[in-house]
């Protein structure tokens, strides 16, 4: 349940309970002053007919008992002699005595004499009395007044109690809804500006907006909460400010680091193979390390151009966008592949017609060709690898399929993450940058689209989705923010299965 509702029915409730013990003080105090009342008119009707009686100088009971002097209509006189009831009659409006059952001429004999009044159901069509009995000489005056108009009046205060309470209830529902609604106004902006914030991607510190200033009251509850909620989101950009910062410098040092790299690297390169050829009187062993050099400085050239690569995509350089043939890069990427991979069976599937995307060429078919590496390296020989190019969603999916023995579930999370390498499941005859992946994630994202994988032993689909549409692209490549965490020790997972 929520607070709102809570509050509003802890209000109504307590609304309704006040407006119920009101009422039943209420009934309980009309119904007492009405019988004190009714016990006082008793007392004088009681003394009326006592000297009624006193006068009579037979000293019984004479035929005119019946008809009493100044009693009120509905007055109850009964004289017992000996127990016996010799008269018991009612007035009614007019004056006119009228006599009552005997069942309930009897019920009067129940009353104690000479005391306080008390109320006895006479029954027989008589109703409830309030009835006080005197001694009159050596008989028993009996003098009552009947409860009805007492009864009426506390049932018609008890219809208006309820009247009331129905009305408190629904009044006071309004009233509470409209009162904490407009009282958790403030703590609605405060969830929602909370909700908003973990809905976002904190990888930037400009993004985190805080509490608005009139909710940060520190006089008020909600404004204590809106204060200390504003105070973390600063401690929290602070933190992200200096990631991004240390984030930067590693960025930066990466980019100059491969770009400085590449120069010595090409004359490393150049002077093993110049030596390699020229080598003719050179021992065997010598020629074979120069040719290990050479070889190992081609690999490390490559690693270099891959960080190059992903350190100017972190930058957020735009690519070059051109309509490309993306049936022609699958065909180029797979013909490669079967020359260098020929116990693998690579084939394809893609449409009759071409299919034609916006994108930067060069990466496209970088992509591409890392999927299929990544496929073909990461196999047993005669596993089947199918790439195929489908549309899908206002774009186009190139899908990256082999019959593997699959990717552990426990890396399929740190799969694109540089420097990943599942060295459990590898080849160890090749080797690997744990970059390849990666590369495909950051060229992917910076095309607008996504990249995704599936895998279960037998089945594992790479999918990467590509969006046909211009605008949507160049706007996705504008605002790409390709970020990486270089910051973190490298883990030991890559595209491997």
């Amino acid at each position: 349940m929520t607070l709102r509702r809570r509050l509003v029915l802890s209000i109504v409730a307590l609304v309704v309970a006040v407006s119920a013990v009101i009422g039943a003080a209420s009934i309980i105090a009309l119904a007492s002053i009405q019988t004190g009342a009714i016990d006082q008119q008793i007392t004088g009707a009681t003394h009326r007919a006592q000297r009624y009686l006193q006068q009579n100088q037979s000293g019984q009971p004479s035929i005119d008992l019946s008809r009493p002097s100044g009693q009120a209509a509905g007055t109850l006189t009964a004289y017992f002699v000996d127990g016996q009831v010799v008269i018991a009659n009612v007035l009614d409006d007019y004056g006119r005595p009228s006599g009552i059952a005997q069942s309930s001429a009897e019920a009067l004999g129940t009353v104690h004499v000479d005391a306080d009044p008390e109320t006895v159901d006479l029954g027989g069509g008589t109703g409830r009395y309030r009835l006080a009995a005197v001694n009159v000489g050596p008989a028993v005056l009996v003098v009552g007044l009947p409860m009805a108009p007492v009864y009426d009046s506390v049932w018609k205060l008890f219809w208006v109690v309820i009247s009331v309470v129905a009305a408190a209830l629904v009044a006071g529902s309004a009233v509470a809804a409209f009162v904490v609604r407009r009282s958790l106004r403030p703590l609605e902006r405060v969830a929602e500006t909370a909700s908003t914030v973990a809905r976002m991607p904190l990888d930037r510190s400009d993004a985190l907006d805080g509490v608005r200033v009139p909710d940060t009251d520190p006089r008020t509850e909600v404004g204590r909460v809106g204060s200390a909620f504003n105070r973390m989101l600063g401690h929290i950009a602070g933190a992200m400010q200096a990631r991004e910062r240390s984030e930067q410098k590693v960025r930066q040092f990466v980019a100059d680091a491969s770009h400085e790299l590449r120069t010595p690297l090409a004359s490393v390169r150049g002077y093993a193979e110049l030596t390699r050829r020229m080598g003719g009187d050179l021992p065997k062993d010598v020629v074979y390390a120069m040719s290990r050099i050479e070889s190992e400085s081609i690999r490390m050239t490559s690693m270099v151009e891959d960080l190059l690569l992903l350190a100017r995509l972190d930058e957020g350089r735009e690519i070059q966008l051109d309509e490309v043939d993306l049936t022609g890069l699958v065909l180029d990427a797979v013909n490669d592949a079967h020359a260098a991979s020929p116990e693998h069976v690579i084939e394809i599937d893609v449409p009759s017609s071409p299919v034609v995307v916006l994108g930067d060429a060069a990466r496209l078919h970088q992509v591409i060709v890392n999927l299929v590496t990544n496929a073909r390296t990461h196999t047993p020989e005669g596993t089947r690898i199918t790439v195929g190019i489908a549309p899908a969603d206002g774009g186009v999916d190139l899908t990256v399929r082999d019959t593997g023995q699959g990717i552990d579930p426990e890396f399929l999370p740190k799969l694109f993450e540089r420097f990943a390498r599942a060295d459990s499941s590898r080849s160890r005859t090749v080797g690997s940058t744990g970059l390849g992946l990666a590369i495909v994630d950051a060229v992917v994202q910076a095309h607008g689209g996504s990249v995704e994988v599936a895998s279960v032993p037998g089945d594992t689909v790479f999918t990467v989705h590509l969006p046909m549409d211009p605008a949507a692209a160049a706007a996705a490549a504008s605002a790409s923010d390709v970020s990486a965490d270089w910051s973190g020790t490298p883990a030991a997972v890559d595209a491997t299965h």
